[in-house]
């Protein structure tokens, strides 16, 4: 375990393949504030990595550089080993990455079904003049994207609920449509943010088994405060105080290493 900016991943199923997203010795800074000192992070196929640490650590704004929202003042970003000088939002589909937001982000006057198929726009074949002039190619396209939309209403036990609005559902429920919608697009990383906010225990429970069940097709990154399913569901875990890197292991060596003991604690870390 290193409390670097290292990406040297312990012993896992990390080690069997490439980064799909790297950050190497990334700072932010807003003004005479720095909110990410020389981050180092590898999210990776099969993996789900977690970032977690106390309030104001730097957690919200590394998700924010991973999804493109903030650029960073220094450092490297690279997907599939490839230098980048930041991602863009509307290029994360392109780049098989697909996010959720802690706002959830649904479009309340779109369907639950209508709200999925947005997600679907990656994968979608037809071109804009296809779709405006209803060509044959456009309504296959739409039909697939749209069967493939209600699979993965069905795979997450919404389906039910395609031909409603996102505001006359409970919020656990529009949870796991915003999670379809992410997942629609196939990604090879699926960054999350906070997913367990707002669940009951059960609720935390059933959210574990999906992020579990994910593995086998793509990445996670999670960032998450709710330490029993951090705990449960992560392979690594980086993490953050005051925007540095103070560990990064397996849960088992990261709730026991005295500095993270110390961060939680609000004890002063070397």
């Amino acid at each position: 375990m290193s409390a670097s900016g290292s990406t040297t991943a312990p012993d896992s199923r990390a080690d069997t393949s490439a980064p799909v997203l790297e950050l190497h010795d990334v700072t932010v800074r807003f003004g005479g504030l720095t909110a990410l000192d020389s981050v180092g992070l590898a999210a990776r196929p099969g993996v789900v990595h977690g970032v977690i640490g106390p309030n104001g650590a730097g957690k919200t704004t590394l998700f924010n550089v991973a999804c493109g929202f903030v650029r960073p003042t220094s450092g490297t970003l690279l997907h599939r080993g490839a230098p980048r000088a930041r991602f863009l939002p509307h290029q994360l589909a392109g780049l098989r990455v697909a996010r959720t937001l802690q706002g959830l982000g649904l479009f309340d006057r779109l369907t639950v079904l209508d709200n999925v198929m947005v997600g679907a726009d990656r994968t979608a074949r037809s071109t804009f003049w296809g779709g405006l002039l209803s060509t044959p190619g456009s309504w296959r396209d739409e039909r697939a994207v749209r069967d493939r939309a209600m699979a993965q209403l069905e795979e997450l036990g919404v389906a039910q609920h395609a031909g409603r609005y996102p505001s006359s559902l409970p919020y656990p429920v529009r949870k796991r449509v915003a999670l379809a919608r992410a997942l629609v697009s196939e990604p090879e990383l699926l960054l999350l943010d906070e997913p367990a906010s707002g669940l009951s225990s059960d609720e935390m429970d059933e959210l574990a088994g999906l992020v579990e069940g994910l593995t086998d097709r793509m990445g996670v990154l999670l960032v998450e405060h709710h330490m029993d399913l951090v705990m449960r569901v992560c392979d690594e875990i980086t993490v953050l105080d005051f925007g540095k890197v103070i560990a990064h292991g397996t849960p088992a060596e990261v709730q026991t290493d005295p500095a993270v003991l110390a961060a939680y604690l609000g004890e002063d870390v070397a």
